[in-house]
């Protein structure tokens, strides 16, 4: 059986979208996931990027896209009314309704990515809404509490030093693979595809020259 740590932020439509296929994507195959909380925002500030919806004609490709994905893929989908919002409440509850040094269910994460992209185009962080969420899930610790914060900061400290730039990041063996649409690419590894143990995997991610921007 294949383990594969599924990094999410839920801030990211391609985690919902991500998340929502990867049973499909994975029919037949032995393994079982590992949901591992993140703050995108953490490794954005690492590698010096920002975020899609922080660039105006990004933004607007990502929701048209993410919409006729989801269309296609017949899942709904309703951006919310603010984004980027703040998905610290968010990741805290996930941690929360994990035991100390566990990660949460796949209900869990449904039920809170669902909140945010199935949500009727409502405003994710809006309080009354995240209370009845957290009712909902009844987490095991509280989400404010300085060991729930300490455990998503050392897990998105470990994001990064795994190589981690985006979510959805999904890992196989040491190996990462991004964004929503690499689930084939997922599901080829896990089966074991001799590919990953030849040269291309080596060659094509070793670093090279090139023009450096000033």
């Amino acid at each position: 059986m294949k383990t594969l740590d599924f990094w999410f932020d839920p801030v990211s439509p391609f985690v919902y979208l991500a998340f929502e296929r990867l049973p499909q994507a994975l029919e037949g195959l032995n393994y079982e996931v590992r949901y591992r909380p993140v703050l995108f925002a953490g490794l954005l500030a690492h590698w010096g990027h920002k975020g899609p919806a922080e660039i105006e004609p990004k933004r607007a490709w990502t929701f048209r896209h993410c919409a006729w994905l989801a269309d296609r893929h017949g899942l709904p989908f309703q951006t919310p009314a603010r984004h980027p919002f703040n998905p610290l409440p968010l990741l805290r509850l996930a941690i929360a309704c994990a035991s100390p040094g566990g990660t949460p269910n796949r209900w869990v994460v449904e039920t809170i990515l669902r909140h945010v992209w199935c949500g009727g185009g409502a405003d994710a962080g809006d309080p009354a809404r995240l209370q009845a969420l957290a009712q909902a899930l009844q987490p095991a610790r509280d989400p404010q509490a300085d060991d729930v914060k300490a455990a998503l900061r050392a897990a998105t400290d470990d994001a990064i030093a795994c190589g981690l730039f985006g979510v959805p990041t999904i890992a196989v063996d040491g190996r990462a693979f991004w964004g929503f649409d690499a689930l084939p690419m997922v599901a080829a590894a896990v089966r074991g595809d001799p590919w990953f143990d030849g040269p291309a995997w080596a060659a094509e991610g070793a670093p090279r020259a090139g023009v450096q921007r000033r």
